[in-house]
């Protein structure tokens, strides 16, 4: 599950090389790859390839020669000239039997106008370094704007491979044939969306060459976390569950209550929210099994709110979802990590250091874990950490900045350690952007975490099955569907003879 760099995939290449496998050889695999799931997917129908000079454009000769031996009507469209093509994709190039078209606006325009019906992108691949303009802009235009099927090799033109974000001009893809490992363009977004469907392939590059290889992110799956999914024992009480302390609104009551069902749906033995007196009764009368505890808005709100905290069953507090960005929500951030308690961090606990991140760096400790959005995150570090960085770099960096893990959410969610790892999540719909879905995952992690896994895999456990039980349920999803939901993504996943394999 491990995701390359550009260059880590290119050391993946030269360490096969060296080994004794062709750079030629890997061309030939990964273009018959491309023939293969093109025709296995789609009706034999007139095919433009598209072709840069680089060996991304030598993957789509490859294409086209195992295509046209199959009846296929391809038309190769090179975006420069057969010399200047790579020594490879030159050899590719010399195998093609067919003609090959300079590559043009007109040109194109005409093969899409006269009956093209597929495109292959293999323009560029992730070797570029520079925004793509002028004539080469305008041929991706023209293919996106075609509403004809696009299929990119490897990666579609135009995307950096290591940010994801646009070069100038990039392929829409509907389909998107990457070999060996993904690259980080296809788990980051905007390149996660360009990139469509996202197919794997294995071209025979050893396993072996990752040896030497640093490698610090993955994505997110259940192989890398399900031996510390908690499973109860028949020799547990509740107490040894784990105890979540919530911390209430005053007005936005919802977010709590999300969190708390959350929290106790996922394991936890006992949830408690402590309940500002005006809205007690809100508390007390909507959550039957969920204790309910009274703190004192103003002047006594940090007593009563220690005097919860005594009960040192409470391992885990969870603050922020509907707290209010206030003095009061400071104070219990204030409070429950000078208790020494493993936090869980959203929201307004977050916003009410927007500006000052140095001051929560000064009082949390390893073991809590922050799940800021990205409006979050920017207030709470863009003093510290910057900006320009990619996502994934943002968030490992602001996790080495506070010394714990940074739960950096979105469509393309990075949980990141302080150690450098990082894990990018995939599974998450669109159907996610969704009131309260948020104040939902704080409470799954705080769950886990009360049972006894560790900050950084409870991020990673409590991401994969928010966004697993979204798929699942489909349209119309709401916040309280995501807790309904759970017991159905979990029962498969936590069978004790798989679990005990797993460890």
């Amino acid at each position: 599950f491990s995701i390359l760099s550009a260059q880590q995939m290119r050391m993946a290449e030269q360490t096969a090389v060296q080994a004794g496998t062709p750079l030629i050889v890997l061309m030939e695999r990964a273009g018959l790859a491309v023939a293969e799931q093109v025709m296995a997917r789609y009706p034999k129908c007139p095919t433009i390839i598209l072709c840069g000079p680089g060996n991304n454009g030598g993957d789509g000769f490859v294409a086209a020669r195992h295509m046209a031996a199959k009846g296929w009507p391809v038309r190769i469209l090179l975006f420069g000239k057969l010399e200047e093509l790579t020594p490879e994709a030159k050899v590719a190039a010399s195998r093609w039997r067919g003609a090959v078209i300079t590559a043009s606006v007109p040109v194109l325009e005409n093969a899409v106008q006269k009956g093209a019906q597929l495109i292959i992108d293999a323009l560029y691949g992730i070797g570029l370094r520079r925004p793509i303009v002028g004539e080469a802009a305008s041929l991706l235009q023209i293919i996106n704007r075609s509403r004809l099927p696009i299929v990119s090799v490897d990666i579609p033109s135009g995307l950096n491979a290591d940010t994801g974000q646009v070069f100038g001009q990039s392929a829409v893809a509907d389909l998107t044939i990457c070999f060996f490992r993904k690259k980080l363009a296809h788990v980051l977004m905007p390149g996660r969306m360009l990139c469509g469907e996202i197919l794997l392939i294995d071209i025979g590059i050893p396993e072996q060459t990752l040896q030497n290889i640093t490698l610090q992110i993955c994505e997110n799956h259940p192989d890398l976390w399900i031996g510390y999914y908690p499973q109860p024992q028949l020799s547990h009480n509740k107490f040894d569950r784990g105890h979540v302390l919530v911390l209430g609104g005053s007005e936005m009551t919802g977010a709590a209550r999300l969190a708390a069902g959350a929290s106790q749906r996922i394991g936890a033995g006992l949830v408690t929210i402590a309940a500002p007196f005006v809205t007690r009764l809100i508390y007390a009368t909507t959550m039957t099994s969920i204790m309910v505890k009274t703190v004192i808005d103003g002047e006594e709100f940090a007593h009563s709110f220690q005097k919860i905290l005594e009960d040192r069953r409470i391992n885990i507090v969870l603050l922020g979802p509907g707290a209010g960005e206030n003095e009061q929500t400071r104070q219990a951030v204030q409070l429950a990590l000078s208790a020494d308690r493993q936090c869980v961090l959203d929201a307004d606990a977050l916003n009410v250091f927007a500006g000052d991140a140095e001051s929560l760096k000064r009082i949390i400790n390893p073991q809590c874990i922050i799940t800021p959005h990205e409006g979050e995150f920017s207030r709470l570090f863009d003093r510290v950490v910057d900006p320009r960085l990619d996502k994934i770099a943002r968030t490992k960096a602001a996790a080495a900045f506070l010394g714990c893990p940074v739960v950096h959410k979105g469509a393309d969610t990075v949980i990141a350690s302080p150690e450098g790892l990082a894990v990018v999540n995939t599974n998450a719909p669109a159907t996610l952007a969704t009131a309260g879905s948020g104040d939902v995952l704080a409470g799954f992690i705080a769950g886990l975490m009360a049972q006894g896994v560790e900050a950084f895999p409870a991020g990673c456990i409590g991401v994969w099955i928010h966004g697993a039980i979204a798929s699942e349920f489909g349209p119309c999803l709401i916040a309280e569907d995501l807790i309904a939901g759970l017991h159905n993504i979990l029962k498969p996943k936590t069978d004790p003879a798989q679990i005990s394999s797993k460890r």
